[in-house]
C-alpha cells in the first residue's frame, strides 16, 4: 500500500504539538495567579508566625515583620511548661487519637453492612446518617451536656471521646459507603468459598481494599477533631483535661495584657505543626483517594 503525501501530511499535522488556543491560555494564567496569591495568603502568615515564636515579647510589639534578632528556644519551654500547652497536647493526642480509631473501626464496619448487605431498613439507617451531617452542632450542646452529666462523662475524656466519635462518625460512613460498594462482589465470593467468615473477609480481604479511602477520611476526621472548640467549652470545663484548643484560648485571655506574645506563638506552632506532619506524610494517599473517587 502506497502512502501519498496529502496522507503523510495529515500524519505529521496529527503528531505536531497542538497550540492552546488563545481562551486556554488565558484562563490557565488566570487560575495560575489565584493558585499564587491563594498561596501566599497562606504561607505568609504561617511563616510570620513561627518567625515570630523566636522572638521576645518587645520585638513583635515593636516590629512585628522584622526578623529575630536571636532565635529565642526558650519560648517553645515556657509555652510547654509555664503556660501548660504540654498536659494539653497530651489530652488532645489521648482524645483525638482514641476518637479516631473508634470511629474509623465502627464508620468502616457500618459502611461496610449498609454498602454490601441487603436487608429491612439499610436505606433508612443510611439516610439517617446523613441526615447528621446536616444537623448543627451548636444544637446538641444542651442534650448531650445533660445526658454527660447523667452519665457521670461532664468534664472528663471518656466524654469527650464518644461525643468526637458520635459527631464524626456519619461523615465517615458516608464517604467509605461508596468505596465499599464499588469493591468487585467476585472477591467477596472468593474468600467465601476459601472458607472465610465475615468478619475474616472484612478485615482481611474488603478492608485493605478500601485503604485508600480509609487513609482519606482518616485525615479528614484528624483535623476536625484536632480543631474542634465548640464541643470541649460546652462539656469540657476541667482545667486539668483542657485540649488544646482550650489551652490556646484560656493562655491568650488569662494575662490580659501582659501576655508573653514569643511564647504564645510557639504555643500555636506546636498546635498547628501536628496537622502540617499529617498531611504532608499522607498527602499522597489524599490525592490517590480522590482520583480513585472521581473514577468511580
Amino acid at each position: 500500500m502506497t502512502t501519498t503525501t496529502a496522507d503523510r501530511a495529515v500524519v505529521a499535522d496529527s503528531r505536531a504539538p497542538r497550540e492552546r488556543a488563545p481562551e486556554g491560555r488565558g484562563v490557565a494564567t488566570v487560575a495560575h495567579l489565584a493558585l499564587i496569591l491563594w498561596s501566599l495568603l497562606v504561607i505568609l502568615p504561617l511563616v510570620w508566625t513561627v518567625l515570630s515564636s523566636f522572638k521576645s515579647t518587645q520585638e513583635v510589639l515593636g516590629n512585628p515583620l522584622s526578623l529575630p534578632g536571636q532565635l529565642r528556644f526558650e519560648n517553645y519551654v515556657n509555652a510547654w511548661t509555664t503556660a501548660g500547652i504540654g498536659r494539653y497536647f497530651a489530652n488532645t493526642v489521648i482524645v483525638v487519637g482514641t476518637a479516631l480509631v473508634l470511629v474509623m473501626i465502627l464508620g468502616a464496619m457500618c459502611a461496610y453492612v449498609l454498602a454490601r448487605f441487603s436487608f429491612p431498613g439499610n436505606r433508612l439507617i443510611y439516610y439517617s446518617m446523613l441526615a447528621g451531617l446536616t444537623f448543627p452542632v451548636f444544637l446538641a450542646i444542651v442534650p448531650l451536656f445533660f445526658v454527660l452529666k447523667n452519665f457521670a462523662l461532664l468534664n472528663t475524656l471518656p466524654g469527650l471521646i464518644i461525643t468526637y466519635v458520635a459527631f464524626a462518625l456519619p461523615f465517615t460512613v458516608f464517604f467509605l459507603h461508596s468505596f465499599f460498594k464499588a469493591l468487585p462482589h467476585e472477591i467477596y465470593e472468593a474468600a467465601q468459598i476459601d472458607g472465610a467468615g465475615e468478619w475474616r473477609t472484612f478485615f482481611s480481604v474488603m478492608l485493605p481494599m478500601a485503604r485508600p479511602g480509609m487513609a482519606s477520611v482518616a485525615i479528614f476526621n484528624f483535623l476536625g477533631l484536632w480543631n474542634q472548640f465548640l464541643l470541649p467549652v460546652a462539656l469540657n470545663t476541667d482545667s486539668k483535661n483542657y485540649v488544646l484548643s482550650q489551652g490556646m484560648a484560656s493562655f491568650a485571655s488569662q494575662a490580659g495584657y501582659a501576655v508573653d506574645f514569643g511564647a504564645l506563638f510557639a504555643a500555636v506552632v506546636i498546635t498547628v505543626a501536628p496537622v502540617l506532619v499529617v498531611y504532608i506524610i499522607f498527602q499522597r494517599q489524599l490525592q490517590v483517594s480522590v482520583t480513585a473517587g472521581g473514577v468511580k
